[in-house]
């Protein structure tokens, strides 16, 4: 499986049954999958929805209230889904660019891209029994 890295944004060429043992960046050394969200920036964007696994994009604001409430749950779904998707966290407010890109009218959104095209949004922050089931219903 072909995944960027989150910290220099290096592809890596990992196989399926070694996504469990917490692989290395072949070029900053660096872990690949991460348990927890990373931060998304506008420069990392076209590198980051490439590869194999499906990315999770969580589009918040510092100011938003739902958005902040929402952070907790979207972290636990990291955790549950490391290995089967990538969390990522885009600040609409230091992306604005990236963000008038992605069409995002409200806060938070969530967006899945897989094969480096969009195949999901919502909108509005969601429960996480809510959040896995419509992960499911997405085939994650």
């Amino acid at each position: 499986m072909l995944i960027p890295c989150p910290h220099c944004n290096g592809l890596n060429r990992i196989p399926a049954e070694r996504l469990g043992d917490q692989p290395k960046c072949g070029r900053c050394k660096a872990q690949v999958l991460l348990s927890k969200p990373f931060e998304l920036k506008q420069g990392d964007y076209a590198s980051q929805i490439k590869g194999d696994l499906p990315l999770l994009i969580d589009v918040w604001a510092d100011w938003c209230g739902p958005c902040k409430s929402f952070a907790p749950v979207f972290e636990q779904a990291a955790a549950q889904l490391a290995g089967q998707c990538r969390l990522a966290k885009l600040d609409s407010e230091a992306n604005q660019q990236l963000s008038a890109q992605l069409g995002i009218r409200s806060i938070p959104s969530l967006i899945l891209f897989k094969d480096g095209r969009e195949v999901a949004r919502q909108s509005g922050a969601l429960p996480l029994p809510q959040l896995m089931s419509w992960l499911r219903s997405q085939g994650i």
